[in-house]
């Protein structure tokens, strides 16, 4: 019994943070700590409360929760980990000779939320494709030093990290704005990074999820640019992987049906907060802000992962991109999780078939520049 609660502990409080001191990029954990961690905020809200952990383990909570504000922040995970006489993982044995920059602005504005992190793993390719990763947390939670889909690095690819400003600090469609000037960022200056321009992915979970989607679909909507916006660089993308994110904003009550638990179109919900108002009386924002109002035929391949069993966004948004974006004559394929909720994929074969499918579509895609 010890020793299991000893490995869930390990576990479960990687996540991304709103307070606490600072933590290197690196040091986030393994990927598999990061999935831990999700299946266990189970409200995916970017934090662990009490409640939410196993009976077991709630006598650990507060030796984690080291600033007694009741939930458990990326920093204390990190540091309970890290104290004295716990051995380091193999993973952050085996990173010592990437290249990690973390905090890097892609907005000249001095924003604390417009900072990424990239990684690079060896041999550092000069015309690397890349895989921009967007943090969930429902728009008003996360942060880019959660980052599951580093491993990726080790394939070939330049993996970034993005913040975005969340609902309190500004109202859609700021979140898409910031993707979007990232994106733009991350190209003009590829040559700094070993990244190819013309082969950049995007993949992001729940929130995460629907702001990839959104770039995916919105590249040429210029209702959705930001006025000041000087950067000429294109901020289309050439592939997405889309993890159960919200798809279409005013039918999200609908498409609930008996495992939903949220009320989408309350005042407090994650999407009322995005959108400034009640989702129901925003509907021209909430039409802007899903990404199949933007559909045509030249959206670039997708990947959409949902489980069937998740409680706070009906894998019903999932099926309606999936038909629309086929509808349209684009590629998209859809992988329907058993028995999964919001996020609690245990199988690594669903990671692995992500990967698989930017290999697919940005290392075959012919490089723009000489390798």
């Amino acid at each position: 019994m010890f020793r299991l609660t000893a490995l869930l502990l390990c576990t479960l409080a990687v996540k991304t943070p709103n307070s606490g001191p600072a933590v290197a990029a690196d040091e986030v954990g393994t990927p598999q700590q990061i999935q831990g961690f999700s299946r266990l905020d189970r409200n995916q809200d970017g934090s662990i409360s009490r409640e939410e952990l196993p009976p077991a383990l709630r006598a650990n909570f507060d030796r984690v929760d080291t600033d007694g504000n009741g939930r458990i922040s990326l920093a204390e995970h990190v540091q309970f980990l890290s104290r004295p006489g716990q051995p380091q993982s193999q993973s952050q044995r085996n990173r010592s000779d990437w290249k990690i920059q973390r905090n890097i602005p892609y907005v000249s504005d001095g924003h604390e939320r417009h900072t990424l992190d990239i990684y690079r793993a060896p041999p550092f390719a000069e015309n690397a494709p890349l895989v921009i990763w967007i943090h969930g947390g429902g728009w008003r939670a996360g942060s880019a030093q959660s980052c599951p889909i580093t491993n990726l690095a080790e394939r070939g690819f330049v993996i970034a990290s993005i913040n975005y400003r969340l609902s309190h600090h500004a109202v859609f469609p700021a979140q898409i704005q910031d993707c979007r000037a990232a994106v733009r960022w991350l190209r003009s200056n590829s040559g700094k990074f070993g990244i190819d321009p013309e082969r950049i992915g995007v993949w992001g979970a729940s929130a995460g999820g629907h702001l990839a989607a959104l770039l995916g679909t919105s590249a040429a909507a210029t209702e959705l640019q930001a006025t000041d916006a000087t950067d000429p660089a294109s901020c289309a993308v050439q592939a997405v992987c889309d993890w159960f994110g919200p798809t279409d904003l005013l039918r999200m009550n609908q498409h609930a049906g008996e495992l939903g638990t949220l009320n989408h179109d309350a005042p407090g919900s994650p999407e009322s907060l995005l959108l400034g108002g009640p989702l129901q009386q925003q509907q021209e924002l909430a039409r802007l802000a899903s990404p199949l109002t933007w559909i045509e035929s030249d959206a670039p391949p997708f990947l959409i992962v949902h489980g069937e069993k998740d409680p706070l966004v009906s894998i019903r948004q999932s099926e309606v991109l999936h038909e629309a974006l086929k509808k349209a004559g684009n590629s998209s394929e859809f992988v329907r999780v058993a028995d999964a909720g919001h996020g609690q994929f245990s199988d690594p074969a669903v990671t692995e078939r992500c990967f698989q499918f930017f290999e697919s579509h940005l290392k075959t895609r012919k490089a723009t520049r000489a390798e």
